[in-house]
């Protein structure tokens, strides 16, 4: 029994510790997906834009499709940072006798 609770002892951190990395990953590329449909939706935009005008809405839109974007990021960055955080403490737990 002792050594079944070693090896979940120390599984257990190493367990908490992939799973920011795996976040992250998650995250970086929800961010990246999000840039490069709004980068695709531009280029589409402008190959049907017959006026300067349409060119400028497609310009417009591109951009408020990359605030979205960023936004999504900064959210997703915090709820990674927080996942981080709770690891950080869940690893730092003295496990009770």
């Amino acid at each position: 029994m002792t050594n079944l609770k070693f090896t979940l002892a120390f599984a257990f951190p190493l367990i908490m510790l992939g799973t920011p990395i795996y976040a992250q990953i998650i995250d970086q590329s929800l961010c990246v997906q999000c840039a490069t449909t709004a980068k695709a939706e531009l280029t589409k935009c402008l190959v049907a834009a017959i006026s300067q005008e349409d060119k400028n809405s497609c310009q417009e839109k591109q951009a408020t499709h990359a605030q979205t974007c960023e936004n999504e990021c900064k959210i997703e960055r915090a709820a990674e940072i927080a996942i981080i955080r709770e690891g950080q403490s869940a690893t730092n737990r003295t496990p009770s006798k």
